[in-house]
């Protein structure tokens, strides 16, 4: 029965779930964590890390085929799909892998299976059904859900997912054949990211998005410029656009799309849905214990709290943004709450959340879009540098990229700051730190910036924002 008590059970083992689970070990809680499928939850094996392998199979296909540029000869660059899957694969299961040392290194016990919760004393009991169909209750003083979510769809307007010919992120990471035309239904970073990856492998990309315009998340003119690299490199964008249909034929599909009043008729080789996510939280018995959901996301406080005794839930199963990384840090908030580690003065906040496109060219953000600013009622410096007038990058041949800053003209606040281009998913938490560390305009100004970087270029868009770059 020992082994069945402990402090903490977490239920998920994805990014948000296997750090919390490791704080806690830190803070001296025995904790289990509970796993259905593969230690590292989507992201490490159907998500971030994967998706990753294969856009840099993609990029160093790029570089191949552009080796004349740089004064190198490569001849017939190409690629061995089952080799880029095989990669993609091969690289998620090593983090696996490495979680699952991570959970032995901190004596923390992985429970294989599937979990629901009951009624129970200090915190809901956790009740996990194995692969041969046995129930077993474990106890603990507290509970964390971080379950995640999963691809969304809609069947009663036709999509849904069947794993041949529409397909989720999950058949778009394994594909059994390079289709020659491909559908791409939603413009979010999931969708933009596959676009980018089957584009630069030879396919004929067609992007459709709802709204007016792709990344709708982003800055609007960060996510024009994008729009404008994307069609450049050959794929076809269609904003404003719904897809009303889909008709599958033997090897094909047809999509029915209404652009500006008018219906067209697409044919591809395959679909990829990219139309947001759903919470898991269904078939944990959250109704009966009184949690209270918002659109299949539970409820919570900037603790994690569920408003159950006992009961706490982080990542993708509490709502947007659905990133790993804000997963993470609300796990070791939770965690640390629940062990008396912090007060109430410090909890979870999405206002310093960054976020990246790992597409051609990247797209990365935090804080406000210049439209959102603009909504403060603020005074607004805003600052914007171009790549073309970065040494570093005009050397590496990625001349095509924009940085902008947007501050408090009178306090000196960093709003917000927004990238396109070479590696600005690497470049971003430089600002993201600024706004955690309270940093204003002047301070950034002082600030050295090391020399050939394209770190510089962050430098250049703070003293455009009072007209003081250097370089353009």
């Amino acid at each position: 029965m020992a082994d069945q008590q402990f402090d903490l059970i977490v239920i998920g083992s994805g990014p948000g779930g296997y750090v919390a689970a490791i704080r806690a070990s830190q803070l001296g809680m025995k904790t289990a964590i509970v796993e259905r499928e593969s230690l590292g939850g989507i992201c490490l094996n159907w998500g971030c890390i994967p998706t990753k392998a294969l856009l840099r199979s993609a990029e160093v296909l790029h570089l191949a085929k552009t080796a004349s540029a740089y004064g190198l000869k490569v001849d017939k660059a190409d690629f061995d799909l089952d080799g880029v899957v095989k990669r993609s694969r091969g690289v998620a299961a090593q983090l696996s892998g490495g979680v699952k040392h991570l959970m032995k290194k901190n004596k923390i016990t992985v429970i294989e299976g599937d979990a629901r919760l009951e009624k129970g004393t200090n915190a809901p009991d956790v009740i996990v059904k194995d692969a041969k169909g046995k129930d077993t209750t474990y106890k603990a003083k507290h509970v964390l859900l971080a379950t995640g979510a999963r691809a969304r769809a809609i069947p009663q307007a036709g999509l849904e997912p069947d794993g041949k010919l529409v397909w989720t992120y999950r058949e778009a990471m394994v594909p059994d054949v390079m289709p020659k035309r491909l559908l791409v239904i939603g413009s979010g970073a999931i969708g933009i990211e596959f676009a980018s990856f089957y584009n630069e492998l030879g396919s004929e990309v067609t992007v459709v998005e709802a709204v007016d315009r792709i990344l709708p998340a982003e800055d609007k003119e960060i996510a024009a410029f994008a729009h404008k690299s994307f069609e450049k490199q050959g794929m076809t964008i269609k904003t404003a656009a719904q897809v009303k249909g889909l008709k599958k034929g033997e090897d094909s599909v047809t999509a029915e799309v209404s652009v500006g009043g008018k219906t067209e008729k697409i044919e591809v080789d395959r679909v990829i849905l990219a139309i947001g996510i759903v919470a898991n939280s269904e078939g944990l018995g959250l109704e009966k214990l009184g949690v209270k959901l918002d659109r299949t996301h539970v409820v919570v406080d900037g603790f994690g709290r569920t408003g159950v005794k006992g009961l706490y839930a982080i990542g993708d199963l509490t709502g947007g943004p659905w990133l790993a990384h804000k997963a993470s840090h609300e796990g070791v908030i939770c965690v640390e709450k629940i062990a008396g580690a912090i007060d109430e003065a410090h909890p979870f906040d999405n206002w310093n959340v960054p976020g990246c496109t790992y597409s051609h060219p990247q797209v990365a953000s935090v804080g406000l879009t210049e439209e959102e600013a603009k909504k403060t009622g603020k005074k607004l410096n805003v600052g914007k540098f171009p790549f073309i007038g970065n040494g570093k990058a005009i050397a590496l041949g990625e001349p095509e990229g924009l940085v902008k800053t947007i501050f408090d003209a009178e306090t000196g606040e960093l709003l917000g700051a927004h990238m396109v281009g070479a590696e600005v998913t690497e470049l971003i938490q430089g600002y993201v730190i600024a706004r955690e560390g309270e940093l204003t305009e002047e301070d950034l100004m002082h600030t050295i910036f090391p020399h050939p970087t394209l770190s510089e270029m962050m430098h250049e868009a703070v003293l455009a924002s009072e007209g003081r770059a250097m370089h353009i």
